[in-house]
């Protein structure tokens, strides 16, 4: 068995664990994980660190490509050519180029809100129009899509697309063959291309099947661009890689000219190189391991929250290693429901109002993390919330 509850100490150059010690605090909000990588991946590492020379590599080569096309096709039946493969650091930065490249200035972007926080942030930073098309949320917690209002918001001809959330970050859906396919059916009517953030694809509970959007509808490939990385699932986002799959000819072209070759972004570095064919070729029992520990996780947050805290409600987690839970009948101010957890509780989750109006009252909880810190974690709060 791999090991999932070791607690590891980690620097204070780790985003999430910064500053957390000195002040007492259990940090459980930044979604990367508290567990150690794949052990098929620190060993590539260190083999790479063997070498003693970091030089300049041959990139996204055949074989890299090759093995990045053969991770999709196993895991989730989908294939595409390996030179529709473009490299970045991170999907949020390919989120922000992309808003640059396919939108003018004051052009909409729909986002289906509450969604993960940097989409709308890149969306204005790019200077282009920031269209909210909410979820609807129902009275056990679950989310479906409003196809009714995104209708209405396509009609509008200055809109020009919209940045999918697959699964959605953060309220845990893994979209549906149908809910999909009526999107891009909605995308094919109005003439709207499709940003497709799947960096969470390989995260879902037992016997949900996570849907790859362009495989789905390999008839509008031309209209959907799908953002991946291997960083989110095995655990390595310092690591820097991700990409960015393009099949139409034209947005290849200006992907090509304006970020290939004026922005130099094209190629991951030696270690990405190292840590990607380890966790595409040799870590699928981590992964599945990693999902299974994920859901006991869920359930164990589910199960204690129903005792002891039984007016939260908590959405259901189909996807995702996050939690998305209802506190506002314990606490109705919003910012005073945050501070009691980070001050009270001594308990970082992320407050809900970032990720839109929509999450006032909610907190997103990172299970990812030995049962432990979890444990702590949540009888901190619920001791907190009952006072």
């Amino acid at each position: 068995m791999l090991d999932f509850e070791t607690v590891i100490s980690r620097g204070e150059d780790s985003e999430k664990w910064r500053g957390a010690k000195a002040k007492g605090e259990l940090p459980l909000w930044v979604a990367d994980m508290d567990f150690p990588c794949a052990p098929a991946i620190q060993q590539a590492l260190r083999q790479r660190v063997e070498e003693q020379i970091y030089g300049y590599t041959t990139g996204m080569d055949e074989e890299y490509r090759a093995i990045v096309c053969a991770y999709y096709a196993r895991h989730f039946n989908w294939t595409f050519d390996p030179q529709d493969i473009y490299f970045t650091g991170g999907v949020v930065q390919a989120i922000s180029i992309l808003c640059g490249l396919l939108c003018e200035e004051g052009e909409g972007i729909v986002i289906q809100t509450p969604v993960y926080h940097p989409f709308r942030r890149q969306i204005e930073a790019a200077h282009r129009r920031c269209v909210v098309n909410p979820l609807i949320r129902h009275a056990d917690g679950s989310y479906t899509m409003d196809l009714v209002d995104l209708e209405a918001k396509f009609q509008d001809p200055g809109v020009k697309g919209i940045l999918l959330c697959s699964p959605h970050n953060p309220v845990g859906r893994v979209w549906r063959a149908k809910e999909l396919q009526a999107l891009a059916e909605l995308a094919e009517r109005y003439d709207k291309w499709i940003i497709s953030d799947e960096i969470h694809a390989d995260i879902v509970k037992a016997g949900i099947t996570h849907h790859v959007l362009d495989a789905l509808c390999p008839q509008l490939a031309d209209r959907i661009i799908t953002c991946t990385a291997p960083t989110k699932t095995f655990n390595m986002a310092g690591v820097e890689c991700s990409h960015v799959i393009i099949h139409d000819p034209q947005w290849k072209a200006l992907w090509e000219e304006k970020v290939v070759r004026q922005l130099c972004i094209s190629e991951p570095n030696c270690f990405a190189i190292s840590a990607l064919k380890a966790a595409y070729t040799q870590c699928d029992e981590w992964r599945a391991q990693m999902n299974r520990k994920v859901d006991e996780n869920a359930r164990w947050v589910e199960a204690i929250l129903r005792e002891q805290l039984p007016k939260a409600i908590v959405s259901p987690r189909e996807g995702t290693y996050l939690m998305w839970v209802d506190f506002s009948a314990y606490e109705a101010d919003p910012q005073m429901l945050d501070q009691r957890i980070r001050e009270g509780a001594r308990v970082h989750f992320n407050d809900g109002v970032m990720f839109g109006t929509e999450g006032a009252g909610f907190q997103r909880i990172n299970i990812a993390c030995p049962h432990v810190i979890l444990q702590e974690a949540m009888t901190r709060v619920i001791a907190e919330l009952k006072r």
